[in-house]
Protein backbone atom coordinates (compact mmCIF):
# COMPACT_ATOMS: atom_id res chain seq x y z
CA UNK A 1 0.00 0.00 0.00
CA UNK A 2 1.65 3.49 -0.78
CA UNK A 3 1.21 5.84 2.06
CA UNK A 4 2.07 9.22 0.45
CA UNK A 5 -0.27 11.52 -1.34
CA UNK A 6 1.38 11.93 -4.30
CA UNK A 7 -2.10 12.28 -6.32
CA UNK A 8 -3.88 14.95 -6.16
CA UNK A 9 -7.71 15.46 -8.07
CA UNK A 10 -9.62 19.07 -8.11
CA UNK A 11 -12.93 18.75 -9.00
CA UNK A 12 -14.89 20.90 -10.97
CA UNK A 13 -18.39 21.63 -11.61
CA UNK A 14 -20.76 18.55 -11.03
CA UNK A 15 -17.53 16.53 -8.84
CA UNK A 16 -17.77 17.07 -5.51
CA UNK A 17 -16.40 13.94 -3.99
CA UNK A 18 -15.26 10.41 -5.69
CA UNK A 19 -16.95 7.14 -5.13
CA UNK A 20 -15.12 4.44 -3.86
CA UNK A 21 -12.11 6.40 -1.54
CA UNK A 22 -11.65 4.17 1.79
CA UNK A 23 -10.03 5.33 5.25
CA UNK A 24 -11.45 9.36 4.17
CA UNK A 25 -10.08 12.18 6.15
CA UNK A 26 -10.12 15.86 5.78
CA UNK A 27 -7.84 17.97 5.94
CA UNK A 28 -6.81 21.70 6.27
CA UNK A 29 -3.47 22.79 5.30
CA UNK A 30 -2.15 26.05 5.92
CA UNK A 31 -1.23 28.12 3.49
CA UNK A 32 0.76 31.73 3.16
CA UNK A 33 -2.65 32.57 0.39
CA UNK A 34 -5.30 31.64 2.68
CA UNK A 35 -7.49 29.01 2.69
CA UNK A 36 -8.14 26.48 -0.34
CA UNK A 37 -11.71 25.94 -1.57
CA UNK A 38 -12.77 23.66 0.91
CA UNK A 39 -11.01 21.16 3.67
CA UNK A 40 -8.94 18.24 1.00
CA UNK A 41 -10.11 15.00 1.44
CA UNK A 42 -7.50 12.42 1.99
CA UNK A 43 -8.34 8.42 1.27
CA UNK A 44 -7.38 5.57 -0.52
CA UNK A 45 -8.39 4.75 -4.05
CA UNK A 46 -7.28 1.74 -5.75
CA UNK A 47 -4.26 1.03 -3.78
CA UNK A 48 -3.05 5.03 -3.69
CA UNK A 49 -3.40 7.26 -1.68
CA UNK A 50 -5.08 10.70 -2.98
CA UNK A 51 -6.02 14.53 -2.06
CA UNK A 52 -9.50 15.77 -3.35
CA UNK A 53 -10.20 19.34 -3.92
CA UNK A 54 -13.55 20.39 -5.06
CA UNK A 55 -12.37 23.58 -6.81
CA UNK A 56 -15.55 25.63 -6.04
CA UNK A 57 -16.19 24.23 -2.90
CA UNK A 58 -19.13 21.87 -1.79
CA UNK A 59 -22.39 23.22 -2.39
CA UNK A 60 -20.78 25.25 -5.27
CA UNK A 61 -20.06 28.53 -3.67
CA UNK A 62 -16.68 30.05 -5.17
CA UNK A 63 -17.33 31.57 -8.61
CA UNK A 64 -14.04 31.29 -11.44
CA UNK A 65 -12.66 34.57 -10.72
CA UNK A 66 -12.72 34.05 -6.92
CA UNK A 67 -11.67 30.15 -6.84
CA UNK A 68 -8.49 30.28 -4.34
CA UNK A 69 -6.28 28.94 -6.63
CA UNK A 70 -2.60 29.82 -5.23
CA UNK A 71 -3.74 28.23 -1.53
CA UNK A 72 -4.97 25.04 -3.56
CA UNK A 73 -1.83 24.31 -5.18
CA UNK A 74 0.56 25.04 -2.17
CA UNK A 75 -1.85 23.18 -0.30
CA UNK A 76 -1.54 20.12 -2.19
CA UNK A 77 2.07 20.70 -2.76
CA UNK A 78 2.24 20.59 1.69
CA UNK A 79 0.73 17.44 1.22
CA UNK A 80 3.31 15.83 -0.49
CA UNK A 81 1.07 15.51 -3.99
CA UNK A 82 3.48 15.10 -7.19
CA UNK A 83 0.54 14.51 -9.94
CA UNK A 84 -2.78 16.61 -10.02
CA UNK A 85 -5.76 15.61 -12.50
CA UNK A 86 -8.05 18.53 -12.94
CA UNK A 87 -11.84 17.73 -14.08
CA UNK A 88 -13.27 20.26 -15.53
CA UNK A 89 -16.59 21.01 -17.36
CA UNK A 90 -15.97 23.03 -20.84
CA UNK A 91 -17.46 23.97 -23.82
CA UNK A 92 -16.72 23.02 -27.12
CA UNK A 93 -15.47 24.82 -30.21
CA UNK A 94 -15.64 22.51 -32.76
CA UNK A 95 -18.39 20.30 -34.70
CA UNK A 96 -16.58 16.63 -34.07
CA UNK A 97 -16.62 17.53 -30.07
CA UNK A 98 -19.92 16.92 -29.07
CA UNK A 99 -21.25 17.09 -25.64
CA UNK A 100 -20.72 14.40 -23.10
CA UNK A 101 -17.36 14.31 -25.16
CA UNK A 102 -14.02 14.35 -23.05
CA UNK A 103 -10.93 16.07 -24.40
CA UNK A 104 -7.30 15.82 -23.05
CA UNK A 105 -5.89 19.23 -24.09
CA UNK A 106 -2.05 19.75 -24.50
CA UNK A 107 -2.04 24.17 -25.15
CA UNK A 108 -4.03 27.06 -23.49
CA UNK A 109 -4.81 30.32 -24.48
CA UNK A 110 -5.05 32.90 -21.81
CA UNK A 111 -7.90 35.43 -21.85
CA UNK A 112 -8.24 35.71 -17.88
CA UNK A 113 -7.79 39.48 -16.62
CA UNK A 114 -8.97 39.39 -12.95
CA UNK A 115 -6.39 36.74 -11.36
CA UNK A 116 -3.28 36.49 -9.49
CA UNK A 117 -1.29 34.05 -11.87
CA UNK A 118 2.12 33.32 -10.01
CA UNK A 119 3.64 32.75 -6.42
CA UNK A 120 6.48 34.63 -7.62
CA UNK A 121 5.72 38.89 -6.43
CA UNK A 122 6.71 40.97 -3.78
CA UNK A 123 10.50 40.82 -4.59
CA UNK A 124 11.31 37.65 -6.13
CA UNK A 125 11.19 36.95 -9.89
CA UNK A 126 11.31 33.32 -11.31
CA UNK A 127 10.47 32.84 -15.34
CA UNK A 128 9.42 29.20 -15.62
CA UNK A 129 8.86 27.59 -18.89
CA UNK A 130 4.92 27.37 -19.86
CA UNK A 131 5.36 26.36 -23.65
CA UNK A 132 3.77 22.78 -22.75
CA UNK A 133 1.34 23.69 -20.15
CA UNK A 134 0.19 20.45 -19.33
CA UNK A 135 2.28 17.37 -18.36
CA UNK A 136 2.87 14.92 -21.48
CA UNK A 137 3.03 11.83 -19.21
CA UNK A 138 -0.21 12.63 -17.19
CA UNK A 139 -2.39 13.56 -20.58
CA UNK A 140 -1.24 10.30 -22.35
CA UNK A 141 -2.37 8.41 -19.16
CA UNK A 142 -5.50 10.12 -18.40
CA UNK A 143 -6.35 9.78 -22.22
CA UNK A 144 -5.60 5.71 -22.28
CA UNK A 145 -7.94 5.43 -18.86
CA UNK A 146 -10.64 7.00 -21.32
CA UNK A 147 -10.18 4.77 -23.67
CA UNK A 148 -10.20 1.70 -21.85
CA UNK A 149 -13.84 2.92 -20.08
CA UNK A 150 -15.27 3.69 -23.52
CA UNK A 151 -15.13 7.02 -23.42
CA UNK A 152 -15.72 9.26 -26.65
CA UNK A 153 -12.03 11.06 -25.79
CA UNK A 154 -10.31 13.06 -28.05
CA UNK A 155 -6.04 13.74 -27.33
CA UNK A 156 -4.76 16.69 -27.72
CA UNK A 157 -6.62 20.26 -28.30
CA UNK A 158 -6.31 23.94 -27.43
CA UNK A 159 -8.48 25.28 -24.20
CA UNK A 160 -9.29 29.07 -24.09
CA UNK A 161 -8.99 30.29 -20.47
CA UNK A 162 -11.86 32.88 -20.22
CA UNK A 163 -12.91 35.23 -17.26
CA UNK A 164 -15.94 34.38 -16.72
CA UNK A 165 -18.35 33.94 -14.60
CA UNK A 166 -20.79 35.04 -17.84
CA UNK A 167 -20.79 32.78 -20.74
CA UNK A 168 -19.11 33.63 -24.10
CA UNK A 169 -20.77 36.39 -26.57
CA UNK A 170 -21.74 34.95 -30.21
CA UNK A 171 -18.53 37.06 -31.48
CA UNK A 172 -16.12 35.76 -29.16
CA UNK A 173 -17.41 32.07 -29.21
CA UNK A 174 -16.35 32.66 -33.39
CA UNK A 175 -13.39 34.70 -32.82
CA UNK A 176 -11.77 31.58 -30.49
CA UNK A 177 -12.99 29.11 -33.46
CA UNK A 178 -10.97 31.12 -36.03
CA UNK A 179 -7.94 30.66 -33.88
CA UNK A 180 -8.36 26.99 -34.01
CA UNK A 181 -9.05 26.57 -30.09
CA UNK A 182 -10.76 23.06 -29.40
CA UNK A 183 -12.63 23.64 -25.69
CA UNK A 184 -13.23 26.88 -23.80
CA UNK A 185 -13.78 26.87 -20.08
CA UNK A 186 -13.26 29.11 -16.78
CA UNK A 187 -10.66 27.60 -14.41
CA UNK A 188 -7.27 25.76 -16.18
CA UNK A 189 -5.83 29.10 -15.10
CA UNK A 190 -3.85 29.98 -12.86
CA UNK A 191 -4.31 26.85 -12.01
CA UNK A 192 -2.32 25.00 -14.56
CA UNK A 193 0.37 27.87 -14.23
CA UNK A 194 0.68 27.67 -10.50
CA UNK A 195 1.19 23.75 -10.64
CA UNK A 196 4.02 24.18 -12.96
CA UNK A 197 5.81 26.94 -10.47
CA UNK A 198 5.33 24.25 -8.12
CA UNK A 199 6.79 21.76 -9.99
CA UNK A 200 3.58 19.50 -10.13
CA UNK A 201 2.86 17.49 -13.12
CA UNK A 202 -0.99 18.83 -14.38
CA UNK A 203 -3.15 17.43 -16.73
CA UNK A 204 -6.66 17.67 -17.42
CA UNK A 205 -9.98 15.68 -18.25
CA UNK A 206 -12.33 17.82 -19.91
CA UNK A 207 -16.06 17.07 -19.90
CA UNK A 208 -18.02 18.58 -22.80
CA UNK A 209 -21.22 20.55 -21.42
CA UNK A 210 -22.48 22.30 -25.02
CA UNK A 211 -21.75 23.94 -28.00
CA UNK A 212 -20.97 27.31 -26.05
CA UNK A 213 -22.64 29.93 -27.95
CA UNK A 214 -21.29 29.74 -32.04
CA UNK A 215 -23.43 26.78 -32.82
CA UNK A 216 -25.85 27.71 -35.18
CA UNK A 217 -28.03 24.73 -35.32
CA UNK A 218 -27.84 23.78 -31.28
CA UNK A 219 -29.17 25.67 -28.40
CA UNK A 220 -26.78 28.33 -27.07
CA UNK A 221 -25.52 27.11 -23.66
CA UNK A 222 -27.60 27.39 -20.73
CA UNK A 223 -26.44 26.80 -16.96
CA UNK A 224 -29.77 23.92 -16.62
CA UNK A 225 -27.88 22.40 -20.15
CA UNK A 226 -24.35 22.82 -18.51
CA UNK A 227 -25.50 20.67 -15.21
CA UNK A 228 -27.59 18.26 -16.80
CA UNK A 229 -24.73 17.07 -19.37
CA UNK A 230 -22.31 17.75 -15.89
CA UNK A 231 -24.57 14.76 -13.85
CA UNK A 232 -23.87 12.28 -17.17
CA UNK A 233 -20.48 13.09 -17.29
CA UNK A 234 -19.66 12.75 -13.37
CA UNK A 235 -19.29 8.81 -13.28
CA UNK A 236 -17.17 8.03 -16.64
CA UNK A 237 -15.05 10.83 -14.91
CA UNK A 238 -15.28 8.60 -11.61
CA UNK A 239 -14.03 5.76 -13.41
CA UNK A 240 -11.34 7.16 -15.39
CA UNK A 241 -9.89 8.75 -11.83
CA UNK A 242 -9.72 4.90 -10.66
CA UNK A 243 -7.85 3.73 -13.47
CA UNK A 244 -5.14 6.62 -13.90
CA UNK A 245 -4.65 6.39 -9.68
CA UNK A 246 -3.57 2.71 -10.47
CA UNK A 247 -1.00 3.69 -13.34
CA UNK A 248 0.63 6.84 -12.07
CA UNK A 249 4.37 5.85 -12.19
CA UNK A 250 6.37 5.85 -8.86
CA UNK A 251 8.87 8.24 -9.94
CA UNK A 252 8.88 10.92 -12.28
CA UNK A 253 10.92 11.36 -15.36
CA UNK A 254 9.41 14.74 -17.63
CA UNK A 255 10.35 18.01 -16.96
CA UNK A 256 7.58 19.67 -14.25
CA UNK A 257 9.37 17.91 -11.22
CA UNK A 258 12.35 20.52 -12.46
CA UNK A 259 10.48 22.92 -13.41
CA UNK A 260 12.06 25.53 -11.16
CA UNK A 261 15.70 24.49 -11.52
CA UNK A 262 16.97 27.41 -13.21
CA UNK A 263 14.09 29.76 -13.56
CA UNK A 264 14.69 31.72 -10.32
CA UNK A 265 16.15 35.33 -11.65
CA UNK A 266 16.44 37.12 -8.45
CA UNK A 267 19.63 36.90 -6.62
CA UNK A 268 19.41 35.06 -3.11
CA UNK A 269 20.66 37.67 -1.42
CA UNK A 270 18.05 40.29 -2.66
CA UNK A 271 15.05 37.57 -1.76
CA UNK A 272 13.16 39.58 1.28
CA UNK A 273 13.14 37.10 4.40
CA UNK A 274 9.16 36.87 4.54
CA UNK A 275 9.24 35.84 0.73
CA UNK A 276 11.81 32.96 1.22
CA UNK A 277 9.50 31.96 4.38
CA UNK A 278 6.79 31.46 2.65
CA UNK A 279 7.79 30.19 -0.45
CA UNK A 280 10.41 27.75 0.87
CA UNK A 281 7.98 24.58 0.03
CA UNK A 282 8.30 25.56 -3.69
CA UNK A 283 12.08 27.53 -3.50
CA UNK A 284 13.84 25.86 -0.62
CA UNK A 285 15.91 23.14 -2.68
CA UNK A 286 17.05 25.69 -4.91
CA UNK A 287 17.48 29.10 -2.29
CA UNK A 288 19.38 29.15 1.09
Amino acid sequence: MDTAVKIGVIGGSGLYEIAGMTNVEEVRPNTPFGEPSDAIIVGELDGRRIAFLPRHGRGHTISPTEIPSRANIYALKALGVEWVISVSAVGSLKEGIHPLDLVVPDQIIDRTKSRVNSFFDGGLVAHVSFAEPFCPTLSNILFHAALDVGANVHQEGTYIAMEGPLFSTKAESNLYRSWGASIIGMTALPEAKLAREAEICYAMLACITDYDTWHETEESVTIEMALANLVLNADTSKKIIGLVAARIPEERECGCAQALENAIITAPEKIPARIKEDLELLIGKYVT
